[in-house]
């Protein structure tokens, strides 16, 4: 008896034969694939390497979040960027922000300086090339497309690719929400081109 077979009880060697059997099947094809899955479930999972530990990045600290949007604004504080006459207009949009919290902070950061490092290549349920939908508005990146190379064709074949997978009416993979905020992204920017 081989060595795969000591590890294959009897209950798997009779369902091998059995369809083998009924099948036509290769009988020492099955067997290499029950020892393979048998193994590899058996297998403990390695610690990750360095080069795979790195890769993780670690979010912002608060500091630097705050650090990050006085450079922008210009200021050295809180005080002094709440005084600020383009940091008040520039927030006017939004309902109250509570700067006494970490999420007002990141809401800023996300709409002036850009993708939050530990949010960059976001996969997820509301992500689409990397694109957090409902953090951020970055049409030309969720549409995979090149804001100075794009036509208004791009974007509209973009566009309907999208809007295939997530309309509410495909019973798989549509998304109400979803569709809304591509549709919006989609009349931003072939706003542009008017």
């Amino acid at each position: 008896m081989t060595q795969k077979n000591k590890q294959l009880n009897q209950i798997i060697l009779d369902e091998i034969a059995r369809i083998t059997e009924n099948n036509s099947v290769n009988g020492q094809v099955l067997e290499d694939f029950a020892f393979f899955v048998i193994y590899n479930h058996n297998k403990k999972l390695s610690k990750p390497t360095k080069t795979q530990q790195s890769k993780k990045i670690k979010p912002l600290t608060l500091s630097q979040l705050k650090k990050a949007v006085y450079q922008y604004f210009e200021v050295k504080d809180t005080t002094e960027l709440k005084k600020s006459d383009a940091f008040k207009m520039a927030i006017s949009v939004w309902d109250k922000l509570n700067l006494s919290k970490r999420e007002s902070w990141e809401i800023i950061y996300r709409q002036f300086i850009g993708i939050l490092p530990e949010e960059d290549g976001e996969i997820g349920k509301d992500c689409i090339n990397g694109i957090h939908l409902f953090k951020y508005f970055r049409p030309y990146q969720v549409f995979g497309l090149e804001p100075k190379e794009a036509s208004t064709q791009d974007i509209k074949k973009a566009y309907y690719r999208l809007s295939k997978i997530y309309h509410p009416d495909n019973q798989e993979t549509g998304d109400a929400r979803i569709f809304d905020r591509l549709t919006i992204m989609y009349k931003s920017i072939t706003m542009e081109f008017k």
